[in-house]
C-alpha cells in the first residue's frame, strides 16, 4: 500500500467495516478479461486460524458461475462512508471513505448445513438479525459461494482536515 498513512491495521476496526458494509464487487477473470459485479455477502471468521471466510449467493446458472468453473481465484473491494469533498482547485477535489481490498478462491458451498450457515451470516451482515428459516426447496434454487480470503488491506480516506 503507497499511502501507509491512511492504511487501517486495527483488527476491530476491520471486522467493523467488514460486518457493516452493505454490499461488494466481486472481481474475476474471464479468459483474460476482467469481469466485476456488485453482489450481497455474508462473513464469518474460521473459528482455527481467523480468516475471513465471504459468503455469496446467485442463480444456478449464468456467467459468473462458468467463470468461477474455470478460475476460482478471484479479488473484491467494499466500501463506506463515502462522499464526496471540493478543493479550491480541481486536484484538491475527492472522495471521503473506509474500503476493504482483498484476494481468495471461490468454492462451490454444496452441504446443506454449510449452505444454511451460508446464508444466516448472509442475512446476518445484511439486516443484523440471525432469526431466518430456509428450507430444502430455498436451498436448491440458490448458488451458495465461498471465498477464502487469504489476503486482505483496508484503508481510510478522511476529509481533508480531519487526519489526526
Amino acid at each position: 500500500m503507497r499511502r501507509r498513512d491512511r492504511e487501517i491495521t486495527d483488527p476491530k476496526e476491520i471486522d467493523e467495516i467488514i460486518e457493516n458494509c452493505l454490499y461488494l464487487h466481486l472481481g474475476l477473470v474471464d479468459e483474460g478479461k476482467p469481469y466485476v459485479i456488485p453482489m450481497n455477502y455474508g462473513v464469518i471468521k474460521d473459528e482455527t486460524d481467523g480468516h475471513y471466510i465471504i459468503f455469496l449467493h446467485c442463480a444456478n446458472e449464468g456467467r459468473k458461475l462458468d467463470i468461477i468453473k474455470k478460475n476460482p481465484i478471484c479479488c473484491f473491494t467494499m466500501e463506506r462512508n463515502t462522499e464526496p469533498f471540493e478543493g479550491r482547485v480541481a486536484c484538491q477535489y475527492g472522495m471521503t471513505y473506509e474500503c476493504i481490498m482483498g484476494t481468495g478462491n471461490i468454492s462451490f458451498v454444496e452441504e446443506p448445513e454449510e449452505k444454511i450457515s451460508a446464508m444466516l451470516a448472509l442475512m446476518e451482515t445484511q439486516t443484523k438479525k440471525r432469526d431466518f428459516q430456509f428450507d430444502e426447496r430455498m436451498l436448491t434454487i440458490v448458488t451458495v459461494l465461498r471465498i477464502d480470503v487469504d489476503s486482505l488491506t483496508a484503508k481510510r480516506r478522511p476529509a481533508p482536515g480531519t487526519e489526526g
